[in-house]
């Protein structure tokens, strides 16, 4: 958001795909609010979003409406709030994560992220756990 206030740029046919908002950098946004910052910056339509971390292989993206897709080697998992032995295949809760693209590393994955995973294997993220530590790829640099 930065950078697109700063510079000014207008992109045509161009794809932008943001990876996350600012992790404690700068203004909070909400991904609608980070989503109209960047359409605004940038001169483009829409903005898709990608869904990854450092421990995973694979990443699931999102063409304009928030709800992601993986990769056939991919999986998302809801795990309760409240119990974390119960684990669903749909529906609301705490996001786990299956990789089986992490090979010679841990394939699964337990997140602080809360969010809702359909029938059709898509989901969307709609947060955080209460208390749960900030996560960015830029945040490890910085805490060095």
């Amino acid at each position: 958001v930065d950078f697109c206030k700063k510079f000014k740029i207008k992109l045509k046919n161009a794809i932008v795909v943001e990876t996350g908002g600012t992790k404690g950098h700068g203004k909070d946004y909400t991904k609608i609010e980070l989503h109209e910052e960047l359409k605004k910056g940038f001169g483009v339509k829409v903005i898709h979003s990608e869904y990854g971390m450092t421990e995973l292989f694979s990443q699931a993206y999102s063409m304009r409406n928030g709800i992601f897709y993986c990769p056939p080697s991919m999986k998302i998992m809801i795990r309760d709030l409240k119990d974390p032995l119960k684990i669903s295949n749909t529906g609301s809760g705490v996001l786990n994560i299956i990789d089986l693209s992490n090979t010679n590393t841990c394939s699964f994955i337990a997140t602080n992220d809360l969010g809702v995973s359909y029938e059709d294997g898509s989901f969307e993220v709609t947060g955080r756990c209460d208390y749960s530590e900030i996560r960015g790829c830029s945040l490890m640099y910085h805490q060095l």
